[in-house]
């Protein structure tokens, strides 16, 4: 029982970062058709500004500052970039995104360095928030958890209950039709992707602390982002919701399963053999193919249900 609800709590806390990282990737998608390779960057970049802001002004500050300033670098960079690529199609978006994400690394690299940097939590951060079954739960991880949820009832009610939401969702099946009522649809369009970009650096603000701040930081989940956009959907914001909870609990809790993929089969009741699957495959534990498993979720989803679990774009 301590197993079970210890790596449960882990993985909601792991899934939910995961949400904050995808739901900004998702509104991009969903508004302009443009798979941001670059997203994760603005993750990386909003845990260095919150370890620099912080530095002089606290913690709390930064929580604000470095999305607003990773939100003024997004919606720039739409402006003045990818709004001039936009007209050549699909490819180009993504040779300049990609270009994006090199340039960002590689600044980083020179103003912050190679190494990680002590990017620490808050003193009112540190410690348990509670224990349970003798095992202490961090209170940062709760953070995460609730920041994340904030995030999640403020950005629907923005989509549905305000103007600027319904401006944003006309916007993206009637464009024509908005920019003929004397709304500005490109400046819509740079804050959506500047408000994605934020939402981005907001995760790296409170998951830099919490997990570790180095240059490498964007590629450990550049991979796994783009898996529960897919999974979840393109253009769908619950279904993103609900690929992040599912793909962090499967690997929370395979990575936290000491048992041989072998064991696990017998403990099913289900007969298997060396001649079966393999010896070797057999011996494999559960927590050394866990980094496998989202993308082995991907590939049957991408199967068996192509537009992902709660997708409804087309194209």
């Amino acid at each position: 029982m301590e197993f079970f609800v210890i790596s449960l709590l882990n993985g909601l806390s792991y899934g939910l970062l995961l949400f904050m990282l995808s739901s900004g990737l998702t509104l991009i998608f969903s508004m302009m058709g443009v798979l941001n390779f670059a997203h994760t960057s603005f993750y990386m970049l909003g845990a260095y500004f919150a370890y620099t802001i912080s530095g002089v002004v606290g913690f709390w500050p930064a929580l604000v500052i470095a999305p607003l300033v990773v939100f003024a670098l997004g919606a720039a960079f739409e402006r003045y970039c990818l709004r001039r690529v936009h007209k050549f199609g699909h490819v180009p978006e993504l040779l300049v995104t990609f270009g994006l994400s090199y340039l960002i690394l590689e600044v980083v690299q020179l103003i912050w360095g190679r190494s990680v940097v002590p990017y620490g939590l808050p003193s009112q951060l540190e410690g348990p928030l509670f224990t349970i079954f003798g095992t202490q739960f961090p209170k940062s991880k709760s953070f995460i958890m609730l920041v994340a949820v904030l995030m999640l009832v403020s950005v629907w009610l923005l989509l549905t209950r305000t103007r600027i939401g319904l401006v944003i969702q006309a916007a993206l099946k009637h464009p024509e039709m908005v920019e003929a009522l004397g709304h500005n649809v490109p400046r819509v369009f740079m804050l959506v992707f500047g408000g994605g970009a934020a939402l981005a650096g907001l995760a790296g603000v409170i998951g830099g602390n919490t997990y570790v701040t180095e240059p490498a930081m964007a590629g450990a989940v550049g991979s796994i982002v783009f898996v529960v956009v897919v999974v979840g959907g393109m253009g769908s914001l619950a279904g993103a919701f609900l690929a992040s909870l599912l793909i962090g609990v499967l690997q929370t809790f395979a990575v936290a399963m000491d048992q041989s993929i072998g064991g696990a089969f017998q403990s099913l009741g289900m007969a298997v053999t060396d001649k079966t699957f393999g010896y070797e495959l057999l011996q494999l534990k559960i927590s050394q193919i866990a980094p496998i498993l989202p993308y082995l979720f991907l590939v049957l989803i991408l199967i068996f249900r192509p537009k992902g679990l709660l997708g409804t774009r087309e194209d």
